[in-house]
């Protein structure tokens, strides 16, 4: 037996809103490790420490995401192993996630410091912010290994519902990442160096902690670090799966890189930092709803294998409320707080002007994004991660960068730079619910035949 939420029966709604609320906070406070870097360096190392930490979010992001989408994989396989009740799948699962989150993560570490200055020249990072972050991103990837383990540890947990116990992890680690934070800058003088350390130690304890807590399990969830290998058949199952959604989200970093290459482009030290106060500030709304797609995709995996097509139906409709209501609200309340908000990370009225400027078209407009992730969730544990990527690479992605290298290049504002992305979530969530419905027909008919479950696995490759 393995412990864990029973996804498939009683209310979904319920469930699913107490399975995303610890997957709300985790992602909350993984975000603060970056918030308090930016608060720090903002407050006490000024406005150019600031934007040079954040410069580097769009680039380590389109690095690691490739690798994150894997740990998605993880996820869908092992749900749904458990919802066809294969445990010895899900051992087998279970090892070859964790090993090859340890070895992603070191080749992550290699490719990130080797290349971390290369790669901020082609964002045409300012003169005056390169050597910093520069240094920030090196060590940062110094520590990929943790970062890895984690994810990967945690998405697996979250197969069960278990995700009350990353939370725990990730509250520790988050109140030693402060406490580090504050004593390599303030009192050893490290600048972005001392956040950057502060960052991998918080997240080497969290991530040792998830090891622990899967080892210490008695079902099936059970590692055991002799047992370590990457079983062939369920790394390719999870790579089918994940790597589409990893494909996606380094495409998304793509865009948003060419979107902090537009901000860069305005040559303005300011602007940067606006813009990456009020990035970071969206971030946590944006975790806020993400919650729900991993809901979403968790539920959808573990009902499809029970062959519960009605309930990942319910699943669907139940995660597009919950993620529209939180869109919202959230979204609405930091923009209309934005300006002490924004007062948290920066004291420049200049800056916090710009950084408005940001929020009034993301915040505003976000739950549009949340119906889009979603949506993507329900393909994938449907099994479906090729036409989810695909739709979003070219309504997404591929829509920002030429409306950067046309539009914006001729109409050179910040506002006609931020207004790409409620336009893009539009598209994109519109032709995703599309795909949806023609996939739902298709396996309705497939589920109404004899040979249900051949025929499910058939359709899904």
């Amino acid at each position: 037996m393995t412990k864990g939420m029973d996804m498939q029966s009683g209310n979904l709604l319920k469930k699913i809103i107490i399975f995303t609320i610890p997957v709300i906070l985790s992602s909350i406070l993984q975000l603060l490790y970056n918030a308090v870097d930016l608060i720090v360096v903002g407050r006490y190392c000024g406005d150019v420490s600031l934007a040079a930490v954040g410069s580097t979010g769009a680039l380590t992001n389109l690095i690691i995401n490739l690798f994150i989408g894997v740990s998605v994989g993880a996820n869908v396989t092992i749900a749904r192993a458990i919802g066809q009740k294969d445990e010895d799948k899900v051992h087998k699962l279970v090892h070859t996630a964790i090993l090859f989150s340890l070895i992603s993560g070191a080749i992550l570490t290699v490719f990130g410091v080797f290349t971390a200055r290369t790669w901020l020249e082609i964002m045409d990072t300012t003169d005056d912010c390169i050597d910093l972050a520069t240094t920030y991103l090196q060590i940062y990837f110094a520590g990929m290994i943790f970062n890895m383990l984690y994810n990967f540890g945690a998405a697996i947990l979250n197969a069960v519902g278990e995700t009350r116990k990353p939370l725990l992890f990730l509250g520790i680690a988050g109140l030693a990442n402060v406490g580090l934070n504050f004593f390599f800058v303030l009192e050893l003088h490290l600048d972005v160096a001392g956040v950057a350390i502060g960052t991998i130690v918080s997240q080497a304890i969290s991530s040792t902690m998830v090891v622990i807590c899967l080892i210490k399990r008695k079902d099936l969830l059970h590692l055991n670090l002799k047992k370590l290998r990457l079983h062939g058949r369920c790394l390719k199952e999870m790579i089918l799966i994940g790597l589409p959604a990893g494909i996606q989200g380094s495409l998304f970093s793509i865009s948003n890189v060419f979107v902090q290459t537009a901000v860069n482009s305005f040559h303005d030290t300011l602007i940067v930092s606006g813009n990456t106060a009020a990035a970071n500030i969206e971030g946590f709304v944006y975790a806020s709803m993400n919650a729900f797609y991993q809901g979403c995709i968790t539920f959808t995996s573990q009902n499809f294998g029970a062959g519960k097509l009605k309930n990942c139906k319910k699943v669907s409709l139940y995660s597009i409320i919950c993620v529209v209501c939180t869109g919202i609200v959230l979204g609405y309340s930091a923009f209309f707080c934005g300006k002490y908000l924004l007062k948290i990370y920066t004291s420049g009225d200049d800056a916090i002007q710009y950084g408005l400027i940001r929020m009034s078209y993301i915040c505003l407009t976000y739950f549009l994004c949340g119906i889009m992730d979603v949506l993507v969730g329900s393909l994938r544990g449907l099994g479906h991660s090729i036409v989810p990527m695909i739709v979003s690479v070219l309504g997404a992605c591929a829509f920002r960068i030429v409306w950067i290298q046309t539009f914006f290049k001729s109409h050179h504002t910040l506002q006609n730079l931020y207004i790409s992305y409620p336009i893009s979530w539009i598209l994109t969530a519109s032709i995703h619910f599309i795909s949806l419905i023609i996939i739902f027909k298709k396996l309705k008919k497939v589920m109404n035949k004899p040979t249900i479950n051949e025929e499910v696995t058939e359709i899904t490759n």
